[in-house]
């Protein structure tokens, strides 16, 4: 089984996506979505960002490695009675059943930058926009003090090292591999651009059960709690995790969550 696919579908990210609804449609608010609009959403998950576009009237294909998540997406733009948002399986290295130049706007919030292959996620992304259509990215920043770079690189020293040839998905949270990924793909650099924005996680329940929402759900922390939990140090984990959310909670409340964390927005004009 494709590893990336093994991980995405191990857990179940929807339990974490409940907390990214509203930061989601805040981000599609800027878009400048318009009716009619093309939209590809890739590795959209269960359609965070894909559901909102399509609310604001624009035809959405989401396109996720994970068959739970495409499932829930399809079953949330159902609820919603959306006619113009569907969802289906996908690679974001290699969308052979997409047609060239398809697509008015592709996005990928914290989604294809989780892909192998990172000069082939840009060529595809690249391949299937329309001449004179946007790419517009969600990338995680390496380093950053905010939440999810934190969690990301207190899991990784709970884990083996990655397998020889790894490319970490948080390069992409740097210009110079955004640019270079993209200029390869035939994009002057003038025509990309990365700016910080926020994205905020929020929720009625506590800093604790948001910990274990990661534990439970979320593939990459699953994988450093089995890892810690065979060297006998799944409760240092723990502990590590509870403090950095304890830390990182704006709410005010112990018994809700407001945590904002930087990424980097790209947006690419073809």
């Amino acid at each position: 089984m494709n590893p990336n696919k093994q991980l995405w579908e191990k857990g179940d990210f929807t339990r974490l996506a409940e907390t990214m609804r509203d930061s989601g449609a805040a981000l599609v608010a800027k878009l400048g979505i318009t009716k009619d609009l093309h939209v590809l959403d890739l590795g959209c998950g269960d359609g965070t960002t894909a559901i909102p576009a399509a609310q604001l009237g624009a035809k959405v294909l989401g396109v996720d490695i994970a068959s739970n998540l495409v499932q829930a997406g399809n079953l949330r733009a159902k609820a919603a009675g959306l006619t113009n948002c569907t969802f289906q399986e996908g690679d974001a290295t290699n969308l052979h059943e997409l047609s060239d130049h398809t697509f008015d706007l592709t996005v990928s919030i914290f989604g294809a930058m989780f892909a192998p292959k990172p000069f082939d996620v840009a060529k595809e992304m690249v391949r299937v926009t329309k001449p004179g259509g946007r790419i517009i990215m969600g990338n995680w920043i390496p380093g950053d003090p905010t939440l999810v770079a934190q969690i990301l690189k207190i899991s990784s020293a709970y884990t083996p090292p990655p397998p020889e040839g790894f490319i970490s998905p948080m390069l992409w949270g740097v210009e110079s591999h955004v640019v270079e990924r993209f200029g390869k793909a035939g994009i002057p650099k003038e025509n990309i651009s990365c700016v910080p924005d926020a994205f905020t996680f929020s929720a009625p329940f506590s800093t604790a059960e948001f910990v274990q929402r990661f534990k439970n759900y979320y593939g990459p922390t699953m994988n450093a709690f089995e890892a810690a939990e065979n060297n006998g140090k799944a409760s240092d984990l723990q502990r590590e995790l509870e403090a950095l959310f304890q830390s990182q909670n704006k709410s005010g409340n112990e018994n809700s969550l407001s945590i904002p964390a930087t990424f980097f927005r790209v947006t690419v004009t073809l």
